[in-house]
């Protein structure tokens, strides 16, 4: 049906086609269940029929088993037999095998086209989130966010910040008087935490051609939705970085896109997996602007989807707002788990045919419990699903493969190559050189005035309108010239010592940076 997605069915409970209609598909869903329960053939599924529907689709590849969606499956696969009986089962007709135009992204431009933004359009709020800050830490980077809006300074790299957070430490006591207090502990704070992130390979999210979302809201020449995967094994292993990336990429869809109403269909799906990482140690304040953003983006044409183990992982207030369910199987060993399983089982319209409950905890691998929004956005009953088999491949595919992918795409002149135009670590930089230059040089005094009988270091008054200081002999520009001559100055020498030579750099990225590179 071309108004929706056919998701599964059949099984021994029930025979009624499980249909996730388009129109309702920005109500937002949540795809639950333990590990190894069949949640990520799911989310496959769902980015095939959003695909052919004509909708766009992002999504993160954990561990790399969502690749296969570039490839159609095969008959010669293990598993050829048991789709094929699975298909049979739900009553698919015609089954047959596809691949779909997929984007392969990833941040460290290793397993697909670099994926970046700029320091600015990050902004503070979720960098303060990014380096773990605490209150009073927020408030300097606010500082140095506001000063470099004032002095026209871009912020697109992680050199940018670092340089600038240099120029306010120093300058600590004047943005004080304006601003409220800036210390240097804070300053000093961040930036060690900034030094964490660069090695963790988060300087690469940083910089230019920043991403362009028309280039991932796109559709190819047969009208299919393009899909997005982002490569996120090795992301993985810096969770908050992960998360904080994601979020800025929801939160730049909610930011640009126009209003839409109520479309008949989505114009862009939002897949976020591991999605517990996202709430996990998260301020009150950050909660409240994901549920601002799940309530309000959806009239936008964007649906949002969290993937997770448990729903308990998601805080109620947006739980709430996730219309369209798939819930496989969870385990209750623990008390914990029991009540959660409780929770879980509650948010479904029950089924007088069955307990929901030991629904839950009694569906196979390939199976769930699904609820999909209904005529007028009313929810559907539960009902115990076989999930339908994915027509691309299920499982990673070789380097061969993905690399043919890549060079296919026309991404790659526009983004694999990345930019370093003038911002503020050389404004600065340069500011600071000029700056030193005048201090080293040497300006000659005038002769003293023999005529006059006073102290041979007396000013004449044309030296004293000056404001200069006056000594016999070769003298240069004292303590009194200008204010910001001299911050320029001490800006210079700590620039210096706060960034190192490029060599020292690398050296501390090998060093340090190897530990999380996982190789």
């Amino acid at each position: 049906m071309n108004d929706s997605i056919f998701t599964g069915g059949g099984g021994p409970a029930q025979d009624q086609a499980q249909l996730l209609k388009l129109k309702y598909a920005n109500r937002h869903g949540l795809i639950a269940g333990a590990t190894g329960t069949g949640k990520t053939v799911t989310l496959q599924i769902l980015a095939e029929g959003f695909s052919a529907a004509g909708v766009p689709v992002f999504l993160s590849d954990v561990k790399g088993d969502l690749a296969g969606l570039c490839q159609p499956g095969s008959a010669s696969s293990p598993m050829h037999a048991n789709l094929m009986e699975r298909a049979g089962t739900i009553g698919l007709d015609p089954y047959e095998y596809a691949a779909f135009p997929v984007t392969f992204w990833d941040m460290f431009g290793e397993k697909g086209h670099p994926v970046r933004t700029t320091v600015a359009e990050m902004g503070p709020l979720l960098l303060a989130r990014l380096l773990e800050l605490s209150e009073a830490q927020e408030g300097v980077l606010n500082i140095a966010f506001r000063v470099a809006d004032e002095q026209g300074l871009a912020l697109l790299d992680l050199k940018d910040l670092q340089a600038l957070l240099v120029w306010v430490g120093e300058n600590g006591s004047e943005l004080s008087l304006r601003y409220g207090n800036v210390s240097r502990a804070s300053v000093g704070t961040i930036q060690r935490r900034l030094l964490v992130l660069e090695n963790q390979g988060g300087a690469l999210l940083f910089g230019e051609p920043a991403l362009n979302l028309d280039d991932m809201i796109a559709l190819d020449a047969d009208g299919r939705g393009r899909i997005n995967v982002l490569a996120a094994d090795r992301l993985m292993q810096a969770p908050g970085l992960y998360a904080t990336f994601l979020l800025w990429l929801l939160s730049e869809l909610f930011e640009q896109l126009p209003e839409v109403g109520d479309p008949d269909k989505p114009r862009f799906v939002f897949f976020f997996d591991e999605a517990h990482l996202l709430f996990d140690d998260a301020p009150d304040a950050l909660i409240d602007k994901v549920e601002q953003v799940a309530r309000l983006i959806r009239s936008k044409g964007v649906g949002v989807w969290f993937v997770t183990q448990n729903p308990d992982d998601i805080p109620p207030d947006i739980l709430g707002q996730l219309g369209n369910r798939v819930q496989h199987a969870l385990r209750a060993y623990t008390p914990r788990d029991q009540k959660g399983l409780r929770a879980a089982a509650e948010t479904f319209r029950p089924n007088p045919r069955f307990d929901t409950e030991d629904a839950i905890r009694e569906v196979g691998i390939g199976e769930a419990v699904t609820s999909y929004l209904q005529k007028k956005g009313v929810p559907g009953i539960a009902e115990r699903t076989l999930i339908r088999p994915p027509s691309s491949r299920m499982g990673p595919i070789t380097d061969a493969e993905r690399g043919g992918v890549m060079a296919a795409s026309a991404l790659g002149a526009k983004y694999d190559v990345a930019l370093d135009r003038e911002s503020a670590f050389e404004i600065l930089r340069k500011r600071a050189e000029s700056a030193v230059e005048a201090e080293d040089d040497p300006v000659e005094a005038p002769a003293p005035d023999r005529s006059y009988r006073g102290s041979r270091s007396a000013p004449t008054s044309r030296e004293y309108n000056s404001g200069r200081r006056y000594s016999p002999g070769s003298v240069k520009t004292g303590g009194s010239r200008s204010r910001s001559d001299s911050v320029a100055k001490t800006f210079g020498k700590s620039l210096a010592r706060q960034l190192g030579t490029q060599m020292g750099r690398q050296i501390t990225r090998g060093i340090l940076g190897g530990l999380f590179r996982g190789r």
